[in-house]
């Protein structure tokens, strides 16, 4: 059972209260954002001796999982920052098959990496073949299309069948981004399960909602962030992004859309996965830096949904999948971690 691999929260970089030029209040300093996250005096000493560290962050409904973890990166915010735009935050993942960004004229091309291979033909037929339920996220309408393409594909060879899938696919993935840059969190279809639904969009709004500690300085963000496409902060920046990644052994389509603000004092980047293709819902990533001694305190929390979680023993499904959660967490922070060193090294240093 897989309890979320979802974000790749180094897509986003860094924890839940990044400071900019804009503030509706001072910016803490970095002993009262430890202190905001319940870090305590043992905890920093930990992070000085450049070592991760976790904290609480509260699930707001029986499908969710959530943590958050920290960590003093050896190298100056600006640094961070740069090495984020430059788009290399996927390189290290092991699990992503591929990627692609999406600019605002986005069409079928701009998917056309993302792809079923010959070796993974039975799944792109169980693609073809999917049915309301937990083995592929995708609205009705979605599925009754899969219907009526099928349909046609009765005599079909292996190869005809794995160009349908993907050029299908394609097509889905398209139209759900083109809904949720037009209508935001209400352009997000639901997920038909069998006998019942599951709802993203819901998922995420609530997950908006209570992320306070990030909203406390940056509420024109979260309003923002609530409100998509309403108008950004001047001084933010957004980018959209499909992925391939690797989940339980299955290539999982996703679509993601981040912004982030950052500035001399701190940053901040925001997060969601408006759709996953199977395993779990959504997902919402709040990280950020400020700058610490000669370092940047990292943080980073992850709120994330799936059905996997809920009903009958679900307290003990929440602690094992935070725990999964957390160790993922904490290898892509240390793959952060050692690819900025790399960065910063001189070349002869470098292996």
């Amino acid at each position: 059972m897989l309890f979320n691999k979802s974000p790749s929260p180094l897509m986003m970089l860094v924890g839940a209260l990044i400071f900019s030029p804009v503030f509706a209040q001072e910016a803490p300093s970095p002993l009262q954002a430890l202190q905001n996250f319940g870090i305590g005096s043992e905890q920093i000493a930990q992070l000085e001796r450049g070592e991760i560290v976790s904290y609480d962050v509260s699930e707001t409904s029986q499908k969710e999982l959530a943590i958050g973890v920290a960590m003093i990166l050896p190298v100056a915010l600006p640094q961070i920052v740069d090495y984020i735009k430059s788009g290399n935050l996927n390189a290290a993942e092991s699990d992503i098959i591929a990627s692609g960004m999406l600019t605002d004229n986005a069409d079928l091309n701009s998917f056309k990496k993302f792809a079923f291979t010959d070796k993974q033909i039975d799944e792109a037929k169980a693609f073809l073949e999917a049915e309301p339920g937990d083995e592929f996220n995708l609205s009705k309408a979605e599925f009754d299309s899969l219907k009526t393409l099928q349909a046609g594909l009765k005599d079909a060879d292996d190869k005809a069948r794995l160009k349908a899938a993907n050029q299908k696919y394609r097509e889905m993935l398209l139209q759900r981004l083109q809904a949720y840059r037009k209508s935001g969190l209400s352009g997000i279809a639901t997920y038909s399960r069998d006998g019942g639904t599951a709802d993203p969009a819901a998922e995420l709004r609530s997950d908006a909602v209570n992320s306070k500690a990030w909203a406390r300085y940056f509420p024109e963000l979260q309003q923002a962030w609530l409100n998509y496409p309403a108008a950004l902060p001047a001084n933010a920046s957004e980018q959209f992004q499909w992925l391939n990644r690797s989940v339980e052994g299955r290539p999982t389509a996703i679509l993601a859309h981040r912004i982030m603000v950052a500035g001399e004092t701190g940053g901040i980047i925001v997060s969601r996965q408006f759709y996953v293709g199977h395993s779990y819902n959504s997902s919402h990533v709040v990280a950020g830096g400020l700058p610490y001694k000669d370092g940047t305190l990292v943080f980073y929390s992850i709120r994330s949904s799936t059905d996997q979680v809920a009903g009958m023993g679900s307290g003990l499904k929440h602690s094992i999948g935070r725990e999964q959660m957390k160790k993922e967490m904490i290898k892509r922070l240390q793959g952060l971690n050692k690819a900025l060193k790399r960065k910063a090294a001189p070349v002869a240093d470098r292996d």
